[in-house]
Formats: structure tokens, C-alpha cells, sequence
């Protein structure tokens, strides 16, 4: 969307959002479907500090109008969304401490009736969100250190080897998904375009060659997403191309997520509401398109 757009995705509300999604979807996409469908996964799913706020798990930072329950309102299906900020892979079969109590573990959510699942995980453990605090440079080069040089100093990549080891946590996490819901089709949504190539610097204060770093950290991880659902029931769900221009460079009118300093209500360095109602038509095609297969 252009700057010149008189009445940007973030006022539209609810109602309006659930409008554009259906105008963006094929005919017939928002068909209801059997059965009930269930959402994990970690912030960039549960939408911290987008108004309204899930209070059924406070702890959690869920937003009413995140993807999953955007998507869920779109296709006409009954949804029980259990994603949960500052979730990781452990904590699909173990309760989360969070800082307003323990929540249960996510799978609990999961059963013989859900024909639907999508799955956000991973990010946490590969401590990306971290490694971007970690990499800001209030100076410009030469001035301070290069976050990408120290993570791959002496020919080893930390990051990316982090990455490579969450492999068969992810696969598990979609096994233990089947297990629990053998009726489900899954969907295991990948994290959209953060840095576009070279940054913005010094509007978000990463030097040109960390930001490449950090976003292709978010592209192996999504590679491994897509490897691993290239399995029997399961889907690969892109974010990251209808996310390129959408980045935290671009315009508070455009983006999908938010900058360190966020001018829309969102969480820094996570999705705002115009970033939710895009992932919400991107998985909603997704999820028609399978249908259709």
C-alpha cells in the first residue's frame, strides 16, 4: 500500500480486515469447513500488543486479530488458538511459564475433531530476535563491531548452525502434531522478510552486511520449514516473498512489522496489524489451495 493511502489496514478493524481478506481470496475460499482448527506457535503467530488482547491466556500476548484468528473468521471455522509469546519447540508438549503464569503445553489443544492445524515455531530457539538486539550499531562502520563477524568468526557460522540443529526438533514438533491430530492437514508458516538487502541504516541501526546476516538466518530457518513439510500432510507456508517491501524499512503506512522503535501497536521487531491481515489471505489461499488439490 502506497503512502498516498487514505485509510491504512490498521484503522480498518476487524470486520474491514475480514472484508479485504475475502476480496483478496479466490471464490469460495471463505467456504466453511469441517472440523476445528488449531494454531500454535510462537509470538510472530500470537500478535503481541495488536489491540485487542486474547485474555484468555494474558501471559501469552495474544492479539484478537492476529493470522490464525483473521484466517479462522475468513474460512468460517471454529479455531483454538493457542499460540503464546516467547514459545519455543519444548514447549508444544511441555506448560509454558510466562510472566502472568503457566500456561498448558500446546499440544493439549490437539485432537481427533481438528482438520486444521498451523504451526509458527522455531524462531525462539534459534534466538533470532537476540541475535538482531545483539547485532544494533548506534555508529556507523568502521565505528563498533560487526555482529555477523563475530557469529562467524574462524569459519564457523553460530547461528547457522543453531539453525541446521533445530531440523529435527521441527520434525518432531510435525510428528507430534499427526500423532495427536491424525485427521489434520498442517501447515508449518515460515517468518516474513524483516531486513530487506542491506538494511535501512541508520534508520534501523544495523550495518549493511548484519542485516544481510540476520535475514538470511530467517531464510535458512524457512528452508528447513519447507524441507520438513515436504512430508505426507503437510504444507509449506511462504510468508517471506508476499513479505519482501513490507520489511521494518519501509514506510509505518506498508510494513508488516515493526522497527525497534514501532510507530504502529505492535510488539518491536514482530507483526503489526497490517502484517496479520497479509499472513491471514497468504495462509487462507494456502489452505484453499490444498483443499482444491
Amino acid at each position: 500500500m502506497s503512502k498516498t493511502t487514505p485509510a491504512p489496514f490498521r484503522w480498518l478493524g476487524v470486520p474491514a480486515a475480514l472484508l479485504i481478506i475475502t476480496l483478496l481470496l479466490p471464490a469460495g475460499t471463505a467456504a466453511a469447513a469441517p472440523g476445528r482448527y488449531v494454531a500454535l506457535g510462537d509470538s510472530a503467530a500470537a500478535g503481541p500488543l495488536i489491540p485487542l488482547p486474547d485474555l484468555a491466556s494474558p501471559g501469552c500476548l495474544r492479539s484478537t486479530a492476529n493470522y490464525p484468528k483473521l484466517a479462522a473468521r475468513a474460512r468460517g471455522v471454529p479455531i483454538t488458538d493457542v499460540t503464546c509469546s516467547g514459545a519455543v519447540t519444548a514447549d508444544m508438549t511441555a506448560p509454558q511459564q510466562t510472566e502472568l503464569g503457566t500456561v498448558p503445553p500446546q499440544f493439549d489443544a490437539l485432537g481427533p475433531d481438528v482438520s486444521l492445524v498451523s504451526v509458527q515455531i522455531g524462531g525462539n530457539d534459534a534466538g533470532l530476535t537476540g541475535l538482531a538486539l545483539n547485532c544494533v550499531n548506534l555508529l556507523p562502520p568502521p565505528f563498533g563491531t560487526s555482529c555477523k563477524d563475530v557469529n562467524t568468526a574462524g569459519g564457523r557460522d553460530v547461528y547457522g548452525e543453531r539453525i541446521a540443529g533445530l531440523a529435527p526438533r521441527i520434525a518432531a514438533v510435525l510428528d507430534g502434531i499427526h500423532q495427536r491430530a491424525p485427521n489434520a492437514r498442517v501447515f508449518i508458516v515460515g517468518y516474513t522478510t524483516y531486513l530487506r538487502p542491506n538494511g535501512c541504516y541508520p534508520k534501523v541501526p544495523l550495518w549493511a552486511r548484519d542485516a544481510n546476516y540476520i535475514q538470511a538466518k530467517i531464510d535458512q530457518l524457512n528452508q528447513v520449514f519447507a524441507d520438513i513439510a515436504a512430508s505426507p500432510g503437510a504444507s509449506y507456508v511462504d510468508i517471506r516473498t508476499p513479505g519482501i517491501g513490507k520489511d521494518v524499512c519501509a514506510s509505518s503506512l506498508t510494513r508488516w512489522v515493526e522497527p525497534l522503535i514501532p510507530a504502529n501497536l505492535a510488539a518491536p521487531l514482530h507483526p503489526n496489524a497490517n502484517g496479520m491481515i497479509g499472513m491471514a489471505a497468504v495462509l487462507t489461499a494456502a489452505v484453499s489451495a490444498a483443499a482444491r488439490s
